[in-house]
């Protein structure tokens, strides 16, 4: 029991660890200064390929061989391919970095959750679940704020500095890992391919976790529309201001703030749940990502940056509790795998929808902003359909929690 409550207390320590990306302000600029703009871009992909091959492989070995192993390779995995992309020197060099750092991220997706809820199940905290996760949430924004403006800084001293320290991090997660304790297993619980996928039927039958998928899904798509639609307009900013050669910094210094405002949006967040309800409080966060689309296709202003600082606010309001609500509905031997089915999920979803935006688009090198505006446009319509079939779809489906957990 010790040992859980110490798991229990380490968890947002290993989140914080995990979340000192240092490079992630500065990848593009380190993979197009080593390569080509058009080689930058392909690593990309392959990272995203990577993670969403690996997805539900590693939840299903997460279910199948335990909790701390699993997260104990998304460290090993995630620690080589940033020393790959440090030391470079061909394209296949970084290419496998980018593998490896995928293969962390899907080994590390829904195992670090499922972690925390067993533990605190097991010790009969269960009922804390909200309050953890909001507590694991904001260290994880802690570490994205800290790392992003401290890597834009390190890159204009040594490029590859960056991830080596991102290296290091991961180092740390896997001493971390190495101190926690897994709640044990039921003996009468035989994990078998056959009785997985009957729990997952199970589960998906289940209305409250449909509908919490759907919701998942979009926002997941919702969440990076300004992420890849951003980057024209922050780009047209810095130029305007003469900062093009201290691109690296400033970009880390907006996804700090950007981070710091999620965070302090986290501090309210459980109040407004209680104030607001849970369904009401997740349709609100889904409809403020639909209005921040909505912001990028309507504006070309510098303006919009301050909007971009938003993007992570509906995150710190939903996914906290999206996480609570799951986690009692699912069987300990599918927990790990419907969680990265729900990761699974967005990732397709918006490739998709990313794919056709890409075919409506005219012209050719930089797209346009006409053709920009007009796909946000779309998909600002799109997500007004969608938020309206979930909020009419919510009224029959008990979405909130059966009891508080104040």
């Amino acid at each position: 029991m010790t040992a859980l409550h110490r798991t229990i207390s380490l968890i947002p320590w290993y989140q914080l660890l995990n979340s000192l990306l240092f490079w992630q302000a500065v990848w593009f600029l380190y993979f197009q200064a080593n390569l080509s703009g058009a080689e930058a871009i392909i690593l990309y992909s392959v990272y995203d390929v990577a993670t969403t091959v690996l997805e539900v492989p590693s939840g299903y070995f997460s279910d199948r061989i335990g909790r701390r192993p699993t997260l104990m390779l998304a460290a090993v995995c995630s620690a080589l391919g940033c020393l790959a992309l440090a030391l470079g020197g061909s394209f296949a060099i970084f290419a496998l970095g980018q593998c490896l750092i995928g293969a962390g991220a899907a080994f590390k997706s829904g195992t670090d959750s499922a972690l925390l809820y067993e533990a605190l199940e097991a010790s009969g905290r269960g009922t804390e679940i909200e309050v953890q996760e909001l507590r694991a949430w904001r260290f994880s924004l802690a570490g994205f704020a800290i790392s992003a403006v401290i890597g834009g800084g390190m890159s204009l001293w040594a490029p590859a500095l960056p991830f080596y320290a991102t290296a290091a991090a991961f180092v740390l997660a896997f001493a971390l890992v190495i101190g926690m304790a897994e709640a044990p297993r039921k003996l009468d619980q035989i994990i078998t391919l056959r009785s997985q996928l009957g729990a997952l039927r199970i589960a998906f039958l289940n209305p409250v976790l449909t509908w919490l998928f759907a919701l998942t899904v979009l926002m997941y798509a919702f969440s990076y529309l300004p992420f890849v639609f951003g980057q024209p307009f922050i780009l047209a900013a810095l130029e305007s201001w003469g900062l093009a050669a201290e691109a690296p910094f400033v970009s880390g210094l907006v996804t700090s703030t950007m981070m710091i405002v999620s965070a302090l949006a986290s501090l309210v967040a459980l109040q407004m749940r209680r104030a607001l309800g849970l369904p009401l409080l997740l349709l609100f966060a889904f409809a403020l990502q639909i209005s921040l689309s909505a912001a990028l296709a309507l504006s070309t202003s510098t303006l919009v940056i301050g909007v971009l600082l938003l993007r992570i606010v509906p995150d710190s309001l939903s996914y906290p509790f999206i996480l609570a609500r799951i986690q009692p509905l699912l069987e300990d031997s599918t927990r790990a795998t419907y969680l990265s089915l729900k990761s699974l999920g967005g990732k397709v979803f918006f490739a998709i929808t990313l794919l056709f935006a890409a075919t409506t688009a005219t012209g050719a090198g930089l797209l346009p902003v006409d053709d920009l505006q007009r796909i946000l446009g779309w998909y600002t319509l799109g997500g007004l359909l969608c938020l309206s079939a979930l909020a009419f779809t919510a009224r029959s489906i008990p979405i909130a929690l059966p009891q508080n957990t104040e």
